[in-house]
This record gives C-alpha cells, sequence and structure tokens, in this order.
C-alpha cells in the first residue's frame, strides 16, 4: 500500500469514527472498533516514516 493510499484510509476511517460516536456512546463496541482500527492504520503509516 502507497502511502498516499494509506493516507486516505486513515481520513475516512477517522469520518467513520466521528459519524459512529455521533449515534453511539463512546465506549461503545461500535466506536471502540472504528478506533482500533484507526490506530492499526495509523501505526502502519509511521512505519513510512
Amino acid at each position: 500500500m502507497t502511502k498516499s493510499v494509506l493516507l486516505e484510509k486513515i481520513e475516512e476511517c477517522r469520518e467513520e469514527m466521528i459519524l459512529l460516536s455521533d449515534s453511539h456512546d463512546l465506549t461503545s463496541e461500535a466506536v471502540i472498533s472504528s478506533s482500533m482500527k484507526l490506530d492499526e492504520l495509523i501505526n502502519e503509516y509511521q512505519r513510512f516514516m
């Protein structure tokens, strides 16, 4: 995966997490799962550095 594609995926996941947090508690499984996915993407991006 290229760095630019990864940045796009990070932004999409971030937006998804924000939308989920508007309709769910921050401790809900959906928000936590989205947050964990975002963490994984950010970690992968940092390995490019």
